[in-house]
């Protein structure tokens, strides 16, 4: 069963015969939407069941002779409003199946940010054609089990500006250090020194989410998952139309990126808003946009 099926409002599928019940109440409500057939005759579909605005579950298979569906897997979607990255974009498929994994080259957030492809047909359909597959952009989404409201970090004007300003030096500084700058790196290794010096010296009388106003880590073993802090920029209340659970769409800010959250109300502790902090633990998902 698929760990983030609560995070899209079923939170009381957690039996295998639950879930070969759900399977077949969403492909009785899905719509095809992609198809492909190659070289050797298999012929792979994906349909989509919209749960909600811009959620719900996807279900990848293949189609027999005579059209009849055999499931292969399934997962569940949010799609993310916003353009999160125009960085260079690397997408590889996994081993055991038809889906793929997209890597960013994401300097804003320090690490290479691997995501789980939500639209891998689209993407295989274009590559068999000969059409143009390289990707433009990224709109990130992903989906939480488990998630806390924090309180914003109080900054005035001035704060907020220098804050701005010191991050387009340093994403400067960084890009730089990526062509071989040797300055640019020694600046940053010289940055960092001084700013683990200060939090050493704060944590010694405040409480670290009064330090860290957001972060963006990965999380256990599996590298499309992360532990993230990020401003709320945007909510949205979604219904799931099956279940009638209620799931939080929160469009979150970190590292300076853009994406939008999924998760179930009863699963999120304390009251979002706008300018409020998000922390969890986060499966990444996104969305390829593709040129031409």
């Amino acid at each position: 069963m698929h760990k983030f099926l609560r995070a899209a409002g079923f939170q009381g599928c957690r039996t295998r015969r639950e879930e070969e019940g759900l399977q077949s109440i969403l492909l009785q409500r899905a719509v095809k939407t992609e198809k492909l057939v190659v070289p050797d005759d298999t012929t792979y579909v994906e349909y989509r069941c919209e749960l909600a605005p811009g959620m719900g579950i996807s279900l990848m298979g293949e189609e027999g002779a005579e059209g009849d569906f055999h499931l292969d897997h399934y997962f569940p979607y949010l799609d993310g409003e916003n353009v999160s990255s125009q960085e260079e974009c690397t997408v590889q498929r996994h081993t055991e199946r038809e889906t793929y994994a997209g890597m960013l080259d994401e300097y804003k957030v320090g690490i290479s940010l691997i995501f789980y492809v939500s639209n891998p047909l689209d993407y295989r359909i274009r590559k068999e054609r000969k059409e143009a597959y390289q990707v433009r952009s990224v709109n990130l989404s992903g989906f939480s089990v488990e998630g806390k409201i924090l309180l914003p970090i109080q900054k005035t004007a001035r704060q907020i500006e220098m804050a701005k300003v010191a991050s387009i030096n340093r994403n400067s500084l960084l890009e730089a250090a990526k062509h071989g700058d040797e300055d640019a790196m020694e600046s940053l290794t010289i940055e960092d020194i001084d700013l683990y010096s200060k939090v050493s010296r704060r944590l010694t009388k405040e409480d670290v989410y009064s330090i860290i106003e957001s972060c963006f880590m990965p999380y256990g073993v599996e590298c499309d998952q992360y532990s993230i802090i990020g401003e709320i920029k945007g909510i949205r209340e979604l219904t799931n139309q099956i279940t009638k659970e209620g799931v939080y769409d929160l469009t979150i800010e970190c590292n300076d990126i853009l994406f939008n959250i999924g998760i179930n109300k009863v699963d999120l502790l304390g009251e979002p808003k706008v300018g409020r902090r998000f922390k969890g633990q986060i499966w990444m998902m996104g969305r390829l946009n593709f040129q031409g």
